[in-house]
């Protein structure tokens, strides 16, 4: 069984957890330290939730949602959804969006956002699985690093 909820302090086990996690989903990223975290924790148009073996209360899953208002309305976007090697297929990642989702319900916006690499099938299967719908768009990026 698993348990979502949403991060409001950071401490030493988010840090570890995100050591942990933030390998499975980037090679190029390094772990968010504990400023990093609070930055995301803190700010308005964030929100971070975490998922927990019930049976050990460890963190196996993280996911962010992104809420912004622009001109033609109040945006989601659900970034960095991560589960841990050792619990998936039970239901973690669908969990985590599940309660972004109600969440970006509550707040008002329309619709939710996300993006997932073609390689990650399991990924995209339980998108479309809850009822994400493919949009025919280009996504585009400028790197500024470099």
């Amino acid at each position: 069984m698993i348990h979502t909820t949403e991060v409001v302090e950071v401490d030493d086990e988010l840090i570890a957890a995100f050591d942990r996690l933030t390998p499975q989903l980037s090679s190029s990223s390094s772990a968010p330290g504990a400023d990093e975290l609070a930055a995301i924790v803190s700010s308005p148009a964030t929100v971070l939730y975490v998922a927990r073996d019930i049976d050990t209360g460890g963190i196996v899953g993280t996911l962010t949602l992104a809420l912004f208002r622009i001109p033609t309305g109040l945006r989601a976007w659900i970034e960095d959804v991560v589960v841990d090697e050792s619990a998936r297929g039970q239901g973690v990642g669908a969990a985590l969006t599940e309660i972004a989702l109600e969440r970006a319900r509550r707040e008002g916006a329309k619709t939710v956002d996300l993006t997932s690499r073609p390689s990650r099938e399991t990924a995209n299967r339980l998108y479309q699985r809850v009822g994400f719908e493919e949009r025919k768009t280009n996504v585009y990026r400028y790197r500024l690093d470099g």
